[in-house]
């Protein structure tokens, strides 16, 4: 019988937290804080990797000048 309990109370437990975070998370974004990293390329440099794709540079070569992943390049031009 006590085992039950247990599992029954670490899920309340679970849910409780689960909620709380929720919550928070909706909070926190009505007073507009975002949440998470900045940006890796800042705003100047996300419109120069648009250029020098458009001219034609290769998505690897753009992440390396810039020092990030090739997945980041290619969330910008997609």
């Amino acid at each position: 019988m006590r085992p039950r309990l247990t599992v029954l109370g670490g899920l309340a437990e679970f849910e409780l937290t689960r909620a709380r975070t929720s919550e928070g998370r909706k909070l926190t974004k009505a007073r507009g804080v975002k949440i998470g990293g900045k940006p890796k390329p800042t705003a100047h440099q996300q419109r120069e990797v648009l250029l020098r794709h458009d001219a034609g540079e290769p998505t690897r070569e753009n992440a390396r000048n810039y020092n990030v992943s090739h997945s980041t390049i290619s969330r910008l031009t997609a």
